[in-house]
């Protein structure tokens, strides 16, 4: 078991919190000091100095810790049960609805009809890579967060997006690429390399000042990007045409090249991440306090980026940029589940599904019987989410 698996890290403020107790609001508190007696005296914690002391609580025993992992367990559970069942409704709606029951039936045996096709060959694929890409960048947003110690952090600010759209555009434009199985190679080598170049530029910095400049670099090369795309396609039309599809976020007519090309980084990213939680646990604490208690801060910062560069460049290069997943997804989280990022970034895979599912399914439905980009329902969706977020923090702060 690792050291760091004992204690909940609040990542957004630096503060530790007992996995197994969650303080009274309004109630801040501090480890106990090295080598004080806790004898008769409870075990959460001491409060600071000036802080209200309402409330005190007996240490949790096995049995309670127990139940409560035992309720998490089924949490997860029911969490999987309902991405289960989006995938279902997914794979009946559309242009021609087709039943739960016949969903199920052609999925158990192909036999050749019209449903079948649809449901194995058209949107099979386009469902797997919704959840294969809402858990990317869901997992991706709580890691970003974890190592920038900033809860507006999200993917994007590493110049991924920018990186993988000005590659498509070099692949229209210069290459003349046109099929989405042709530039997914591009936009994620575009993506890799934008990630690389920004941490190459903040590799040297403090570790005090290192996600600060993490964020300004990535941003001032977005914008760099940003720019050099809007003059290719200001000049080729036609790498417009296409590059406009791309761009707004779509699992239309993406197909299995994309989801194979894609799946793999995915799944690598994932295990990175999952393996990270106890180390981002300690590194909420500071660069320094984690060095102390014997964690290797560079070695992990590096690891958490290649999971994001893996998760977000994939992603990226499979459906094209689609905002808000990796921003809303771990604060919704944070809210239900606390700061436990073990927790957090076990519950963001079904739940980035779930939120890419929904904006999906909602984007068939919508507007029949076309349909719209899932990257816009996301944008549509994220964007109040986030305003209600911001309003409901800045109302408890008050």
């Amino acid at each position: 078991m690792s050291r760091y698996d004992g204690d909940a890290i609040d990542h957004t403020s630096g503060g530790t919190r007992s996995a197994d107790r969650e303080p009274p609001d309004g109630e801040p508190t501090v480890p106990p000091p090295a080598g004080a007696s806790t004898a008769g005296a409870p075990t959460t914690g001491v409060p600071t100095a000036g802080a209200p002391t309402t409330g005190t609580s007996l240490a949790v025993g096995p049995r309670e810790r127990g139940l409560r992992r035992g309720r998490v367990f089924v949490a997860l559970v029911v969490c999987l049960g309902v991405v289960l069942l989006l995938v279902l409704v997914s794979l009946g709606v559309g242009a021609r609805s087709i039943p739960l029951e016949n969903v199920w039936r052609v999925l158990l045996h192909d036999d050749g009809s019209p449903e079948a096709i649809i449901v194995r060959r058209l949107r099979m694929p386009r469902t797997v890579l919704a959840v294969a890409v809402g858990a990317a960048l869901a997992l991706a947003g709580v890691v970003m967060q974890a190592i920038t110690r900033n809860p507006l952090a999200e993917p994007g600010i590493v110049g991924v997006n920018s990186g993988a759209s000005f590659a498509v555009v070099v692949a229209i434009a210069g290459f003349h690429v046109t099929s989405v199985s042709g530039y997914v190679w591009f936009a994620f080598a575009g993506a890799v390399l934008a990630a690389l170049l920004v941490y190459t530029l903040t590799s040297g910095a403090a570790r005090s000042h290192h996600h600060t400049r993490l964020v300004l670099a990535g941003a001032a090369l977005s914008a760099s990007l940003g720019a050099c795309t809007g003059i290719l396609t200001m000049f080729d039309t036609d790498a417009f045409d296409s590059y406009r599809f791309w761009v707004v976020g779509s699992l239309e007519n993406r197909g299995t090249e994309a989801l194979t090309a894609a799946v793999p980084f995915v799944v690598v990213g994932t295990l990175i991440a999952l393996a990270l939680g106890p180390s981002l646990n300690a590194l909420a604490l500071g660069d320094e306090t984690g060095a102390a208690l014997g964690l290797r801060v560079s070695w992990v910062r590096a690891a958490g980026f290649l999971s994001i560069m893996l998760l977000c460049g994939a992603s990226t290069a499979a459906a094209g940029p689609i905002a808000f997943v990796g921003l809303v997804v771990p604060h919704v989280l944070r809210l239900v589940l606390g700061p436990d990022l073990r927790r957090l970034l076990a519950f963001s895979l079904p739940g980035g599904a779930i939120l890419l599912l929904v904006g999906d399914i909602a984007g068939r439905v919508i507007a029949p019987p076309g349909e719209i980009e899932v990257g816009i329902v996301t944008a549509f969706i994220g964007a109040p989410a986030l305003l209600w977020l911001v309003v409901r923090r800045r109302a408890v702060s008050s």
